[in-house]
């Protein structure tokens, strides 16, 4: 995806008032004085380098950016490069960004099923890692020069961003950039789940869905902080050893098995906490795996999303088996039913910090550790939501801010046409298997019709042989009394 020159996208009404302050100043004019005497050629010459000096660097400075421009496919996030320097408030600093962190919300933003993010054009991005460049009046626990994690609402693909210094956690020593921008919303999201609502204790168990994903494996890394957690963890076999060796007890193929009947043999009264990032049906069957006491915790509804484009039968289907429950229920089976959304809690920067604190100091202590799976471009960003989407990913995804050469960009290309062109092959397959399905059910209901109408003519067959006997049987007193 190659840089496009573009004007820089607003993300909502507020960034769209700043961007209209930071407009590149024009030109300086000379005044023109009527009672001043004409300059003479020394004082033209002495002033030619004072006008350079004041030419705006806003004029010369720009930045790519990531930019999601409607809703749909992957193709829908472009690159493009944004002009002139942001402008600092009080209490912002300016980043330039390193690493990016990619999200499943992320995903569900592009089709339009998270409403955290603004309506496009928009910079998506909640997570970064960078150095700041700049720090804004009122800041004075922050410095230029300082290495920094950033979590916020958005706008945070791109290679300068303009965050609250509030957002930013210095980052600790030997932390690189991509472990940096893989931390954030993984890592406070399973820490608030299940200290600040799990309350997860000695000798209890968990079940984490997606256990190889950036949560799952945040989840089962914070789990071992506390002796004699038992984890229970979903993912597809291939990813097994993985989860296995980063701390889940009993591994469980969703895709071959029914996890709550595997659950149920090792577990039999059931569980004290169970994570739900799915929803739908999953939602109730984590629900009736609670042991008496037990929590569920929901934060997602992943069985939306199927297909890189919005898939109405999919979210149809997930509203549809969404859970509810009566109070009554709650107070009779000694359960409770929580919900976490990390996007809304973006104003609670108190809450947000303790939760920081205590995972930064987790990672310090070596207990905590990121697990990268691989680094794009953010040219490839397509590539990088496509491999998450497609759940071939074991830990986080990261994108760097680092422009691809030219070499590898020419490739780049290459591979997307391909990529399009097995995408429209694989599109135009699914209508053909659809014509096809269709013409099949219309071939099983005229047979259907047919058998219906052979077994009438059958049962008039029956029908008349059943009369014929009659009349025979009638007949028979009359042949024997002649």
């Amino acid at each position: 995806m190659s840089g496009e020159d573009a004007p820089a996208q607003q993300q909502n009404a507020e960034e769209q008032k700043n961007q209209e302050t930071k407009k590149p100043a024009e030109e300086p004019k000379a005044e023109t004085k009527p009672d001043s005497p004409p300059a003479t050629a020394a004082t033209e010459a002495a002033a030619a380098p004072a006008a350079a000096e004041k030419a705006p660097e806003e004029e010369t400075f720009t930045y790519r950016s990531l930019v999601l421009t409607g809703y749909g496919g992957y193709d829908k996030v472009k690159l493009q490069v944004k002009k002139g320097k942001p402008a600092l408030k009080a209490g912002e600093v300016m980043v330039r960004v390193k690493m990016c962190g990619l999200n499943f919300a992320d995903l569900m933003a592009r089709q339009g099923l998270y409403d955290r993010l603004p309506s496009p054009p928009v910079t998506p991005g909640m997570e970064c890692s960078g150095i700041i460049e700049a720090v804004g009046e009122e800041v004075t626990d922050r410095k230029v020069g300082d290495k920094v994690l950033v979590l916020n609402r958005s706008g945070l693909w791109q290679e300068v961003a303009v965050v609250p210094a509030t957002h930013t956690f210095i980052m600790p020593e030997g932390m690189s950039f991509e472990e940096a921008a893989a931390l954030p919303v993984n890592y406070i999201t399973a820490y608030m789940m299940l200290f600040d609502f799990g309350h997860l204790r000695p000798n209890q168990s968990v079940l984490v869905h997606m256990a190889a994903g950036g949560v799952g494996i945040a989840a089962t890394q914070l789990c071992r902080t506390v002796s004699d957690v038992t984890v229970f963890g979903t993912a597809s076999a291939s990813k097994h050893e993985v989860i296995t060796e980063g701390g889940v007890n009993h591994a469980i193929d969703y895709r071959t098995k029914d996890y709550v009947e595997e659950v149920r043999k090792i577990s039999p009264k059931g569980l004290d906490i169970v994570l739900d990032p799915l929803g739908g049906s999953d939602t109730h069957k984590g629900y009736n795996l609670l042991k008496p006491m037990g929590k569920l915790i929901s934060y997602g509804a992943a069985n939306m999303l199927s297909g890189q484009k919005k898939n109405l039968l999919a979210v149809a289907k997930t509203w549809y088996h969404q859970f509810s429950v009566h109070s009554l229920s709650l107070i009779q089976g000694n359960r409770s039913v929580c919900g976490f959304h990390l996007g809304y809690l973006d104003s609670e920067t108190e809450l947000i910090a303790q939760a920081m604190d205590t995972i930064l100091g987790l990672y310090r202590q070596g207990k905590v550790k990121p697990r990268i799976d691989s680094t794009f471009h953010l040219e490839q960003v397509g590539d990088a939501m496509r491999k998450m989407q497609e759940r071939n990913n074991i830990g986080k995804i990261v994108l760097t801010t680092e422009p691809m050469k030219e070499e590898e960009l020419k490739k780049e290309e290459a591979k997307k046409e391909d990529k399009k062109k097995d995408d429209k092959k694989k599109d135009d397959k699914k209508k053909d298997d659809g014509k096809k399905e269709e013409k099949k059910k219309e071939e099983k209901k005229e047979e259907k019709k047919e058998e219906k109408k052979e077994e009438k003519k059958e049962e008039k067959k029956e029908e008349k042989k059943e009369e014929k006997k009659e009349e025979e049987k009638k007949e028979e007193p009359k042949k024997a009394e002649n």
